[in-house]
């Protein structure tokens, strides 16, 4: 990663001081990246692998974060949904480089429930209900034309009709055992603090060589 030595730069991890809680610090970096001015600051990389160790990656959008898990949806019929499915171990890794910092997580992920996905598909933009409809997600095409005639005429369909949630359609939970915090320092001798949760749910810290 680029090193730089503007004044964002200056903050820096002790292990000593810092939060006892990963989500509460999670949470306070996500917010000031947001008023950083940080253009999908919520935007984070899902590595995933099948159940033979064939991995693969995806920019997603976070929808939630608090002591039960990091939250985002997607079509159970997609790529990373049928690897989630048959290997639920997976990990998240978020970079907002104007802050030099990067948040990698891992853990097991399961799926929510009916209920919280419906909640939460209802709140979306109409033409991203659509969307989850029209898109038979990770599937081969012939062409867009052919999706975009799909959406029209599911859009025709339920023109005056709520659309509700697909039953294809929901949200995953990931539970976090490793959260590590990442922060540039000059010299690249940058931050790294480790939190492992352990069986009785308390979290360990340490500090890691860069």
């Amino acid at each position: 990663m680029k090193e730089t030595h503007n004044s964002i730069a200056i903050d820096a991890l002790d292990e000593k001081t810092v939060d006892r809680d990963p989500l509460k610090l999670f949470q306070r970096w996500l917010h000031e990246a947001q008023a950083a001015g940080i253009h999908l600051a919520e935007a984070m990389t899902l590595a995933t692998a099948t159940s033979e160790g064939k991995p693969s990656a995806r920019l997603i959008l976070l929808k939630q974060a608090d002591e039960s898990g990091f939250v985002f949806y997607t079509n159970y019929n997609s790529m990373k949904a049928r690897e989630l499915d048959s290997n639920p171990q997976a990990a998240l890794v978020f970079y907002w480089p104007q802050l030099e910092r990067q948040v990698r997580v891992e853990g097991r992920v399961e799926r929510t429930s009916a209920q919280e996905s419906d909640v939460y598909f209802k709140t979306r933009p109409r033409e991203s209900k659509i969307g989850a409809l029209a898109s038979p997600q990770s599937e081969v095409i012939q062409s867009r034309k052919m999706l975009q005639k799909r959406a029209d005429e599911l859009e025709e369909l339920y023109r005056d009709r709520e659309i509700d949630r697909p039953a294809h359609w929901g949200g995953y939970r990931l539970a976090p055992d490793r959260i590590e915090f990442w922060k540039g320092r000059p010299g690249r001798l940058h931050d790294r603090i480790l939190y492992e949760r352990q069986a009785d749910g308390i979290w360990t810290i340490s500090r890691l060589t860069p």
